[in-house]
């Protein structure tokens, strides 16, 4: 099946010049005006493979409509826009979009990018879906328990003190990846590597997700503490 990519931008002379550019590739290509058109797509049920989004849009921004999006579905987000200062591109990476390119762009550069981040999360599909496989050949340990803590894998459900938290499944394979090795310090370049994949992106990810993670996890215990000059890992008192 033809990978599908969603545009949203108020520019409707953008999203021609994107339509014609990405249905020459062979993309099935749908698109919104607005924050609130995108939305309302995802709601009835469209699901795109990737998200090109721009900033600057009347009603309910860019920024405003990647945040809503992350809460609810776990898919690859592109910024595609005017806004080229590097204050605008920490934004962007802070509120969960994977990758930000500044118009005008070059088509080829474009394609790349999209064609990376397709890739990165298809790798991530597969082995999200072969993981009970491999769990149920081998009968590994699919709850992992620390003190306060419970990490259950099969329904990437989370519990602190026997209280349901809620995480976006990037959060809960970013915990997952540091709690399976508990005591082992990685940097912010092996945690991209080993849980968002390679490709175009930015370290900030990580940075964002570790700070998520905290303030839903750490109420009363921490669980991953930082290794000044290194990276993350995770302290948490197994059982």
């Amino acid at each position: 099946m033809k990978d599908h990519i969603l545009i949203v931008d108020d520019n409707l002379e953008i999203i021609e010049l994107l339509e014609d550019i990405l249905e020459n590739e062979g993309f099935s290509v749908s698109s919104a005006e607005s924050g609130e058109d995108a939305l309302s797509l995802l709601s009835q049920g469209e699901r795109p493979n990737l998200i090109l989004l721009d900033i600057m849009m009347p009603n309910m921004s860019g920024y405003e409509l990647c945040s809503q999006i992350r809460r609810e579905w776990d898919l690859p987000i592109l910024f595609l826009s005017a806004k080229g200062k590097a204050v605008d591109k920490v934004v962007g990476f802070e509120i969960g979009a994977d990758d930000y390119i500044t118009k005008p762009f070059d088509t080829e550069e474009l394609l790349a990018r999209i064609r990376a981040h397709l890739r990165r999360y298809e790798r991530i599909r597969k082995h999200t879906e072969e993981q009970p496989e491999k769990e149920t050949a081998s009968s590994p340990i699919t709850v992992l328990k620390f003190k306060d803590l419970e990490i259950h894998k099969e329904t990437y459900s989370v519990y602190v003190c026997n209280q349901k938290i809620e995480l976006s499944t990037k959060e809960f394979q970013l915990l997952t990846f540091l709690a399976e090795n508990a005591g082992i310090v990685f940097t912010r370049e092996q945690i991209y590597d080993r849980v968002w994949g390679y490709g175009y992106g930015s370290l900030n990810t990580v940075t964002v997700h570790i700070k998520n993670l905290r303030e839903k996890l750490e109420t009363e215990r921490q669980f991953i503490k930082t290794q000044w000059g290194t990276g993350y890992v995770f302290i948490g008192e197994k059982l």
